[in-house]
């Protein structure tokens, strides 16, 4: 039977324990290539470099995966891992394990989450996979190694189930494995950001500001949404489609019109 190939990115950087938990894990079910960022491109959402060259160099800090470090994005690394480095499509293109969740509106910032998108508008299956820690909080210990257990568990599942045009953004309590209450299914649910906007420095005509995207209210009473799962020590499956056409609203504005007008 054929090993199937992993393609492993992150926004995080590929010196990141969380990849490294990710790449020892999934190497026991497959044959994993890494090509992710040479630093933190966190919070750079689907940025894709088009104006300069993006530099890949071999990284040799993962002990027996090929491995590759790049100057661009997730979903750099994602197009270039598939166009280039892996032999042959890969199977799979996971995308973590993020430092801090992607939950709810969190999707639309994340680089994490874009590594997995990019992948899937190239035709590959992929999985987004984040741990619920602080990462403003570097005192926290991260349960990293239960993250990728989580994620050798969700893999096969995903082989089995996971359709075309569709991903699997999975959040992780920062739990210990015995900790952990099982697996949900979920819908994403909401965050309402309360931006901050804060004068750093001021020279000549230009002024220069720092953007805090700082917690407001959320979904946590809702136990079948990302969060209110992850916040009951729950792991968090939402499927998320690629179109993201308003189908209820498309056939509202189409039963509406007038013919011929």
């Amino acid at each position: 039977m054929r090993m199937p190939t992993i393609l492993l990115t992150n926004d995080d950087g590929i010196s990141s324990p969380g990849l490294n938990a990710l790449a020892r894990r999934l190497a026991e079910i497959a044959r994993i290539v890494v090509v992710a960022p040479d630093g933190n491109r966190s919070g750079v959402s689907h940025a894709i470099t088009t104006s300069d060259s993006v530099g890949v160099a071999p990284y040799h800090g993962i002990e027996g995966v090929r491995a590759y470090a790049c100057t661009g994005t997730p979903a750099d690394c994602a197009v270039i891992g598939i166009g280039e480095i892996c032999e042959g499509r890969p199977d799979l293109v996971v995308s973590g394990i993020n430092d801090g969740p992607n939950l709810a509106d969190d999707v639309n910032y994340s680089g994490t989450v874009a590594g997995a998108v990019e992948a899937v508008l190239l035709g590959v299956r992929a999985l987004a996979i984040s741990l619920a820690s602080d990462p403003d909080d570097p005192t926290t210990v991260r349960r990293w190694e239960s993250a990728a257990e989580q994620a050798r568990l969700i893999v096969p599942q995903a082989f089995a189930e996971l359709p075309p045009e569709r991903y699997w953004n999975v959040n992780v309590p920062n739990l210990a494995p015995g900790e952990l209450l099982g697996r949900r299914f979920t819908n994403l649910g909401r965050k309402r950001y309360g931006d901050t906007i804060s004068r750093t420095d001021e020279l000549r005509d230009a002024r220069y500001f720092r953007v805090w995207n700082l917690p407001g209210r959320s979904d946590s009473e809702d136990p079948d949404c990302d969060i209110g799962a992850v916040l009951r020590g729950y792991v968090s499956i939402t499927p998320i489609a690629i179109d993201r056409t308003d189908r209820e609203e498309l056939n509202r504005l189409r039963l509406a019109s007038v013919p011929g007008a």
